[in-house]
């Protein structure tokens, strides 16, 4: 990137220093992270922000430094701190809440943040950006660039560090960033919640009664479902091993409404009944079980936070006999179930996990995940089947991505762009990928038009 480094000075209230143990989401990803390191880039998320108005590059870094201040996620490092040097408020949880190895979270109250200021195009600072994994001891969590027009600032780009936020999460921010843009010099936003306050939550009663009701879940499914999902060795891995494959489909998304029309479901419970069907498929499981990623953003005070809190929920689905109608009757309340066991103290989930291979001899993990990231579902909707069946030529598969590292085995993500799978190839092969999709859309279209 070509360009010059100017640097945003911000204070943000509170102590000089607060430490305490991560979030229930923090800790999710924290483990994601360290499962995929070094690859870990792979979890970098950005955003592009159009400058309303004309603002100069002064102007835009006052806003960027109210931002910080307002957003605690933004100024809080990972740390080694003993437990000596936590607040009083985290000091009747028990002296290793998630063993040794866990990392806290660390508040600054002062700093200075790095700025890139550039005339490059914006996406491709965004991808610069995005392309190295975060230091996540050492760095903040958020890389700005201002990308100029002349004098004046036209974008700002904005790559989050996932231990910070998460799709809804960067929305909220850059909602507020717009807004300070808007207001001008001075504005002033009212107050936010805090990741520290949501930790402090989650340790005490009410948290804890949330926690073990999750807990009830992971615990009764694991007892019952497959250890893993994609269990054989393809025989044919790819180098590097992990790759994204995407489908963009207008006959899919067509068939997908319709369905939902026919059968009064969402689109993404239509989508998450398909993909666990398919996987049953491939792999030859009457049960199957599939991680869906829950945003639980469901408590008031969570609605706008800027934190990571979206985590895997476990969804199992009995295929035996089942129609794809009859498959979408027991998906409802399954999605139901799954989605509030996504709201989990993750070293539950360990303790059970751990508990579960003990007792049945092997480890038990499915590997498979599900990640609507859809800001919005698009809605039930009749289509007539004729133009469903036409958009089937449009139809086209491409590769984006490849690594050598990633955390699952499976992983079906919805966007905007169309449906991709994510997988790793010496568990199921490229053409074997290539072929899911292609499935899941006749699978689809045939629900809809048959």
């Amino acid at each position: 990137m070509i360009g010059r480094v100017a640097h945003v000075e911000f204070a943000g209230p509170g102590s000089a220093l607060l430490t305490a143990p991560l979030t229930w989401g923090q800790r999710a990803i924290w483990e994601a992270i360290v499962r995929t390191a070094p690859d870990d880039r792979y979890f970098n998320f950005g955003r592009v922000l159009k400058v309303p108005g004309s603002r100069t590059v002064a102007e835009v870094c006052t806003a960027l430094a109210a931002l910080v201040e307002r957003h605690g996620a933004f100024r809080t490092t990972m740390s080694d701190a003993l437990r000596t040097t936590m607040s009083d408020a985290f000091r009747t949880m028990p002296a290793e809440p998630y063993g040794r190895a866990e990392p806290y979270q660390r508040l600054a109250e002062k700093g200075r943040l790095p700025i890139e200021v550039t005339t490059e195009d914006p996406d491709r600072v965004l991808d610069e950006l995005a392309a190295r994994p975060f230091d996540y001891f050492g760095e903040w969590p958020l890389r700005v660039a201002l990308v100029l027009d002349g004098d004046r600032v036209a974008h700002v780009v904005l790559v989050f560090c996932h231990l910070a936020a998460d799709g809804l999460g960067a929305a909220a921010a850059l909602r507020d960033l717009r807004m300070l843009l808007l207001r001008g010099p001075g504005a002033r936003l009212p107050g936010a919640a805090q990741p520290l306050d949501l930790a402090r939550w989650q340790a005490g009663p009410e948290g804890r009664r949330a926690a073990e009701t999750a807990a009830a879940h992971w615990e009764r499914e694991y007892r019952r479902i497959p250890p893993t999902m994609f269990a054989a060795p393809s025989g044919s891995p790819a180098e590097p091993p992990v790759w994204r494959a995407l489908l963009r489909s207008p006959a899919l998304e067509l068939a997908v409404r319709s369905i939902a029309a026919a059968h009064a479901a969402s689109t993404s419970t239509v989508l998450l009944t398909a993909v666990t069907e398919l996987v049953g498929r491939f792999t030859g499981h009457e049960t199957c079980a599939v991680l869906p990623i829950s945003a639980n953003r469901f408590r008031r005070d969570t609605t706008d936070i800027v934190a990571t809190m979206s985590q895997e929920g476990l969804f199992t689905l009995d295929r035996r006999g089942a129609s794809f109608a009859g498959l979408l009757r027991a998906a409802g309340p399954a999605a139901l179930r799954a989605y509030r066991s996504a709201y989990h103290d993750p070293a539950d989930r360990n303790r059970i996990t751990a508990s579960a291979g003990a007792e049945r001899g092997e480890p038990v993990h499915p590997y498979c995940c599900f990640n609507d990231m859809r800001f919005a579902d698009p809605g039930p909707a009749r289509c007539d089947p004729a133009e469903i069946t036409a958009a089937l030529a449009r139809t086209s598969v491409t590769w984006p991505m490849s690594q050598d590292k990633l955390n699952c085995r499976f992983c079906v993500h919805l966007t905007t762009e169309g449906v991709s799978l994510t997988a790793d190839t010496r568990y199921l092969s490229r053409p074997d990928m290539e072929r899911y999709l292609r499935e899941l859309e006749s699978l689809l279209v045939e629900a809809a038009v048959g």
